[in-house]
């Protein structure tokens, strides 16, 4: 007697559907499939030597940014793990890795899932890595069970993530020819670094992917917060990667000699600034939400000991969700801003530098994920991305959700950084469950 499995792996392998099989069922057939935690433990610890300081060890952390020659050679090592898994790795003319397996149906769209392997300077091992190294072990683990799919799977270790999710923006035609003149963290020309890694800058619209060419895009990453450790919960479910915000302000107030001149004759521009960045604290944090507000540079003139500053710039820097919401915190800064230059009469300009806007997951997708984390006994959380990811950029041309595993800490970009094992591999899991659902659907 043939089984309700065999009745479905025949369907698929011949390219069809069993009529009347309710989704539930088509989407439970494979739910015993795991990845090998062990060897995803292996392959992370392999990846860690690309870039170690010398002598060091993997908890000492990673320097191996963009177009570096750690870069290139942790890409042939992850390029050689592809092969291994059975994989044909492509490098995209933007410098992608690029692998694809074919589906059971003809013209169904591609389910793409991958993440990125460069870091900042002086990062961890988990950013980026986890997601890149987990979605291989799901390319190897429906390889070594002899899984068809219905959709094509495609798997892509985006370039120079971390110098402004470069590589991925060129796939999604985000980014032109313009942005080859940039520099990466090593200070050479992405044009360059581009040839380097095996990409080809003169054939940037190669690397392309259409709008609405893919089903959908699936993105494992860690949490880089402490919101899931602190709950408790082992995955999250990112709602959406917060809009970008960003400002440039310059003060203007009088140079004088800081011993001579008396306090009420003063035109500081520094004690305007402090009063200017207690006013962000304030009006970022005067409504509830998870909405952030940062000056993080700060250039002061003459910078002399005696000297009463005369000249400041600095950055404002505003993240949430909600585009609107930070529109109006930047009116009040706005406001506060008049109010503090004729106080201490000086001159104040904020001028917007840049926005990003949001990228809203899909809750089609969220609900896939939610679904496999509960088929595996995994509690979920929903909550944003405070971070800019790849999955930004694929927004643009595709569906997209990513899946969290918790950051001990809410540590990243540092030696520090940690995801305990089981979270990877329970991370690494749920994006295999939530690809073969979305593929069932």
């Amino acid at each position: 007697m043939q089984t309700r499995r065999g009745v479905v792996l025949q369907a698929l392998a011949a390219g069809g559907l069993v009529a009347g099989l309710p989704h539930a069922v088509r989407a439970a057939d494979f739910s015993a499939l795991r990845i090998d935690a062990a060897r995803l433990k292996a392959e992370l610890e392999g990846l860690s030597a690309y870039g170690r300081p010398a002598g060091g060890s993997f908890a000492d952390g990673v320097s191996r940014v963009a177009y570096s020659d750690a870069d290139v050679a942790g890409r042939a090592y992850v390029v050689g793990l592809l092969r291994e898994a059975g994989g044909a790795p492509r490098i995209d003319a933007a410098g992608n890795i690029r692998v694809r397996r074919e589906g059971t149906v003809p013209g169904l769209k591609a389910i793409m899932i991958g993440s990125h392997i460069d870091s900042v300077p002086g990062g961890g091992n988990f950013d980026g890595d986890v997601g890149s190294l987990s979605a291989l072990e799901v390319l190897r683990t429906l390889n070594a069970a002899k899984t068809p799919l219905r959709h094509p799977l495609e798997l892509a270790i985006w370039s120079n993530e971390e110098g402004g999710t470069i590589g991925s923006g060129w796939a999604a035609g985000v980014l032109g020819k313009d942005a080859l003149e940039g520099k990466g963290p090593t200070g050479i020309r992405r044009a360059d670094g581009l040839r380097k890694i095996g990409g080809d800058p003169d054939r940037l619209a190669d690397a392309v992917i259409p709008k609405g060419a893919l089903a959908a895009y699936i993105e494992l990453h860690i949490e880089q917060s402490g919101l899931l450790e602190k709950a408790g919960v082992p995955i999250g479910v990112v709602d959406g990667i917060v809009a970008i915000d960003e400002y440039e302000v310059e003060i203007r107030g009088f140079a004088n000699h800081a011993g001579t001149t008396p306090m009420p004759d003063r035109r500081n521009a520094l004690l305007a600034a402090a009063k200017l960045i207690q006013a962000v604290q304030e009006e970022v944090t005067r409504e509830p939400g998870r909405q952030v507000g940062t000056v993080g540079h700060l250039e002061v003139s003459p910078n002399a000991r005696n000297v009463v500053p005369g000249l400041v710039r600095h950055t404002i820097e505003l993240r949430d969700l909600d585009a609107p919401k930070l529109k109006a915190i930047a009116a009040r800064i706005q406001a506060r801003a008049k109010a503090i230059a004729a106080e201490t009469r000086t001159e104040i300009t904020m001028r917007p530098a840049d926005m990003d806007p949001p990228a809203i997951a899909t809750p089609r997708l969220q609900a896939h994920i939610e679904a496999a984390a509960a088929g595996l006994g995994l509690k979920t959380m929903h909550l944003p991305s405070g971070a800019g990811h790849d999955a930004a950029m694929l927004a643009f041309v595709t569906d997209m959700a990513m899946i969290f595993v918790p950051s001990v800490a809410g540590i990243s970009h540092s030696p520090h950084e940690l995801t305990r094992w089981e979270d990877c591999a329970n991370g690494a899991n749920v994006l295999l469950q939530t690809v073969l659902r979305i593929d069932a659907a």
